[in-house]
């Protein structure tokens, strides 16, 4: 298959999520109208993950070592052949119709970048609750680290990729903030779609919740979530306009810019919601039929 006949390449890592990839292969392998390839990139699972994925012979499966989740992300990056790319978790699911119109949406822009909106489900696929969103704010974006869903953001390889644009590998937790602030940095061009194309998974094992909501945390989980924060902080840094830079003052600046822009993604989030349709998400009848057609909703 010719590069660039390639619509899409989806990029999943994994590590013994056998649980839920099963569900995420389903969800990239019902879109239709669109040419994709699917990557899995597995650091090693003892798990069912092999023979679930065996089952999808389409789906490339790179079983090796890797020094974390935004290396392996990278890799896929490097071997990726479509126009558009995107890393889907393997705990989180693609909606029917998602890359057709993702597709559609993209014929004529100029945008680097492409995100919309999704929903939250529990461990168990039920809906828990919704996310859309509004065109992007660059400062608003860089004082609350990252308000873009990775699992619904699709990155045009040519202009992102191809020009060496990756993850910092340096970034475990927010590497997905790091990546679009330094994006936004250098003048690349964001577009929203205001659709839900995706469902996210929160479980006890998410890798940006596993430290964070823990009530009994002994030193080894704090010193994990003091990373985490730390991370956000330097974004903060390096990609924001403030003059001050030592504590404590700065850290009063950033409490203070946050919950000003948070109010803003408040009002913003619902003068979109409330003025602007969602476009639909145009499912197969057979994908109907079987009930596998997105929830259009929007709370």
């Amino acid at each position: 298959m010719k590069s660039e006949k390639i619509d899409f390449s989806i990029i999943t890592p994994s590590l013994n999520y056998g649980k839920f990839i099963g569900e995420c292969l389903e969800s990239v392998d019902i879109q239709h109208d669109v040419v994709l390839e699917h990557l899995i990139y597995d650091a090693g699972s003892t798990d069912e993950t092999d023979e679930i994925v065996s089952r999808y012979p389409k789906v490339r499966l790179i079983q090796e070592p890797d020094d974390g989740m935004s290396h392996a992300i990278n890799k896929g990056f490097a071997a990726a052949k479509g126009k558009w790319v995107m890393w889907l978790n393997a705990d989180d699911r693609l909606k029917p119709g998602a890359l057709k119109a993702v597709l559609e949406f993209a014929a004529g822009k100029s945008a680097d970048v492409i995100y919309s909106g999704w929903d939250f489900v529990n461990e168990t696929g039920s809906l828990q609750r919704s996310m859309t969103l509004f065109p992007f704010q660059k400062t608003m974006h860089c004082y609350l680290v990252c308000y873009i869903g990775s699992t619904a953001a699709f990155y045009r390889k040519r202009t992102v990729i191809d020009e060496g644009h990756l993850l910092n590998e340096n970034f475990k937790y927010v590497m997905d903030g790091e990546f679009y602030n330094r994006l936004a940095s250098v003048g690349k061009k964001f577009s929203y779609l205001h659709s839900k194309l995706a469902d996210f998974r929160v479980h006890g094992g998410n890798l940006s919740l596993r430290h964070r909501n823990k009530r009994d945390r002994n030193a080894s989980d704090e010193l994990v979530r003091q990373k985490q924060f730390a991370e956000s902080a330097t974004i903060i840094r390096c990609y924001g306009q403030q003059v001050m830079h030592s504590p404590p003052w700065v850290w009063f600046a950033d409490g203070i810019l946050s919950i000003f822009f948070r109010l803003n993604k408040f009002v913003f989030k619902r003068v979109y919601r409330w003025c602007i349709p969602l476009v639909k998400l145009e499912a197969t009848s057979a994908q109907k039929i079987s009930g596998k057609e997105g929830d259009e909703s929007s709370n």
